[in-house]
């Protein structure tokens, strides 16, 4: 992800520097991170009546924002609240389940209409963006929200500690401490650093007595160092991809655009699965990576084009007997996968190379060595064990006043606007107690 450029003229994404820090309290309620889930929490508690001040360590707000979609912002998806919380797995679909009724993926569009940010959507892919397509309109409708509402949002003012004290919490930061009854995290986690995101909350939540569950980057491109496939970048197809358990068991799978790149595999498909080959290796050894390149034909219907196109075709190229719709480059590279050569003829492929060509087009499977990394992610998976959260609130089970909400909780979605709706869903829920 790029961060683009700011706007000419004042930066509108600016808020107030650390020189105003220790002007306008007492607070309410602290927020940690200028976010996506903390300048909502910051609006709908101010809308309350709340004392709000927000801290966000960057010179202005929604960096990372800026940076999702290309610049253009996937905010949510099109998809009904509780069909949109089963991509969460099945702990992130029972405990966002408060969170998308309070907030469904319709009820937030809605709301960003009538901020003034138009909306379209792309049925085909279940993504909502803003109609300029630029994520800037979606980060300046938030900290207006925020300030509209009576929140105080203070950029350049990184916190490097937070501390419980006798009337509530203290955040440190270089220009002195401020202390509230009640604060909220949403400072991100550790996806996409060059954004601010340096997984800071991790270490504070720690200290406070939670657990945390294996961290690791989430929506990032998968590395594969066979070099028939780093041959094929460029190239971009539908697939579906499965991430699957070395005992057998599905883990998931996503249809969705795939792109081959220099390092290995990206687009939706590949980073969707992304998340199983980062985290630790589990007892019965590392999951596998299985593509469907012909994800709308059954294995019956790919067979028989097989055979007619090589009865059609004996004495060309084996390559040309693989569907014509897949590029000539992937076509020579599955025949060199499967130990054909690509320029053998097609009348000579003895039953057994004919039904290793269809595995290879029907399962696919590549080695994984990882992912791109932190540097490279859109989300982190793991955080905060949801069952010290109350999912009604987003308050601490542990730590009466403390709420967390967006990507330090162990939650993490694939792309299409999912991690965006888990912030804003439970950050409304956060700040309707703040």
């Amino acid at each position: 992800m790029e961060r683009p450029p700011p706007p000419p003229g004042p930066d509108p994404l600016e808020g107030d520097g650390p020189s105003a820090l220790g002007a306008g309290g007492p607070w309410d309620v602290l927020i940690l991170g200028g976010g996506a889930a903390g300048l909502w929490a910051a609006g709908t508690a101010a809308q309350r009546g709340r004392r709000v001040l927000l801290l966000e360590k960057n010179r202005r707000v929604g960096v990372k924002i800026l940076a999702s979609g290309g610049g253009a912002c996937n905010l949510t998806t099109t998809l009904p609240a509780r069909e949109a919380a089963r991509w969460f797995r099945r702990a992130g679909e029972r405990f966002l389940g408060p969170a998308f009724r309070a907030l469904s993926p319709q009820e937030l569009r809605a709301a960003f209409e009538a901020l003034g940010v138009a909306t379209s959507s792309e049925p085909e892919l279940e993504k909502v963006w803003p109609l300029s397509r630029r994520a800037h309109d979606v980060a300046a409708a938030l900290l207006a929200r925020a300030r509209t509402a009576g929140a105080r949002v203070w950029t350049s003012s990184p916190v490097t500690s937070l501390l419980r004290t006798a009337s509530g919490f203290a955040a440190t930061t270089p220009s002195g401490a401020v202390e509230a009854p009640r604060v909220l995290l949403a400072v991100g986690g550790r996806s996409y650093p060059r954004s601010g995101t340096t997984g800071d909350g991790y270490a504070w939540l720690e200290a406070l007595g939670h657990t945390l569950t294996s961290l690791a980057p989430a929506l990032a491109p998968l590395v594969v160092e066979r070099p028939w496939v780093r041959e094929l970048s460029g190239i971009a197809l539908d697939v579906e991809a499965r991430a699957v358990s070395a005992d057998g068991r599905l883990l998931l799978a996503r249809r969705r655009p795939l792109l081959f790149t220099h390092t290995g595999l990206s687009g939706p498909a590949a980073m969707d699965v992304s998340r199983w080959f980062d985290l630790p290796t589990p007892p019965e050894g590392p999951p596998r990576l299985l593509l469907d390149l012909l994800p709308g034909q059954d294995e019956t219907e790919v067979r028989a084009d097989l055979d007619l196109a090589i009865t059609a075709g004996a004495g060309a190229p084996a390559w040309r007997s693989l569907p014509a719709a897949l590029p000539e480059r992937l076509r020579r590279g599955l025949c060199e996968e499967r130990g054909v050569d690509p320029l053998r003829l097609a009348g000579t492929l003895t039953r057994e190379e004919r039904h290793g060509l269809v595995s290879a087009l029907k399962r696919l499977e590549l080695p994984v060595a990882g992912t791109r990394g932190y540097d490279h992610a859109e989300v982190t998976a793991g955080g905060v064990a949801l069952d010290e959260i109350d999912p009604g609130t987003m308050e601490s089970r542990l730590v009466p006043g403390l709420f967390v909400a967006g990507e330090l909780l162990d939650l993490d979605g694939p792309i299409g606007g999912f991690s965006f709706q888990a912030a804003f869903a439970t950050a409304e829920l956060a700040g309707r107690v703040l």
